[in-house]
């Protein structure tokens, strides 16, 4: 007979009911010490004008529009890197991981000299380095890098053609410029590459260590049966992998969405950039600090739930792949 589960739910309530009587005791006492003072407290500052700019946002927004609007452009800002960096570190990190596995010796070490190096530095100090590669190394705007057809790259940042109502929108130089398409600014870009690489090593190293914890007959079955090395780590390898593999992936997954807020360091207006520039213009510390915890935590909440959910549909998937 199992034991009945509402003890230890109980537990949890009063636990949970404990901690929120807690925080609301520190929130009235902080409350009460600062009209003590005379200083202003509350979130009526979201709905006033911002007043301030910012140097790029995902919705349009004018210093005129209220402080909320301004924390949801931080907030779309973070995304928008934080998104797509994760996909790409998803992809370099497999790449690595493969060849951190390879038998070929150049292959490994090639890969193995990234992963090592990128690992040992701090990830605001690489952060730093790629914003002075691509906003000193780089070309000035008027005489581009043109890399691809119709992409341009430049101090000013990347331009790529991009889609609009009326066809593509294809960038070129024009004047001391670039007109047209998709303009990524160089912050955006560092900010995107330093997450993206920095993540990929280790996600390099998780999947490397998924892999060698698998039983070496796995590999040479899939040898014998005439497969090739990539084969047999895509087809055999990987997928048994990533079962012992997801939970690290997620936790890096969100440490880099939680590293976006670096991207203050180098003038990205992303979340926590917003809400500092709204902390001087308002005054209100606890107010701005308290929006950016609470938006990470459930950020971060939402991405472990997400992560459980995969990790419970691909064990459900392996289980019912092994049941005759």
């Amino acid at each position: 007979m199992q034991p009945s589960p509402w003890p230890a739910r109980l537990i949890q309530a009063g636990t949970l009911l404990g901690l929120l009587a807690l925080v609301w005791l520190l929130a009235d006492s902080t409350a009460r010490h600062l009209a003590e003072r005379g200083i202003r407290s509350g979130y009526d500052f979201l709905s006033a004008p911002a007043g301030f700019a910012l140097a790029e946002s995902p919705i349009p927004f004018e210093p005129g529009d209220s402080g909320l609007r301004a924390f949801g452009a931080g907030l779309g800002n973070t995304l928008k890197v934080a998104l797509p960096a994760g996909l790409l570190a998803l992809g370099l990190g497999i790449a690595l991981g493969f060849g951190r596995l390879s038998s070929h010796p150049l292959l490994k070490r090639a890969a193995a000299l990234p992963v090592q190096l990128i690992r040992r530095l701090p990830l605001l100090l690489q952060l730093m380095a790629w914003y002075f590669v691509l906003t000193e190394l780089l070309p000035a705007a008027d005489t581009p890098l043109a890399p691809l057809p119709g992409v341009w790259l430049s101090k000013s940042g990347l331009a790529l053609p991009w889609w609009s109502p009326a066809g593509w929108d294809i960038p070129a130089p024009e004047g001391f410029g670039i007109s047209g398409g998709a303009q990524l600014s160089p912050e955006y870009l560092s900010l995107l590459l330093g997450l993206a690489s920095y993540t990929a090593a280790y996600l390099a190293e998780t999947l490397r260590g998924a892999v060698l914890a698998l039983p070496p007959g796995q590999r040479l079955a899939g040898l014998a049966l005439g497969m090739g090395p990539g084969q047999v780590f895509r087809h055999i390898l990987l997928p048994q992998a990533w079962r012992a593999a997801l939970p690290p992936t997620t936790s890096h997954l969100l440490n880099l969405l939680k590293n976006a807020s670096l991207g203050v360091a180098i003038g990205y207006p992303e979340l926590v950039s917003v809400a500092g520039t709204s902390l001087n213009q308002t005054g209100r510390a606890l107010e701005c600090l308290s929006i950016v915890m609470g938006v990470y935590l459930v950020l971060s909440l939402l991405g472990a739930g997400l992560g459980h959910y995969l990790e419970a549909r691909l064990a459900r998937r392996q289980g019912a792949e092994a049941t005759p």
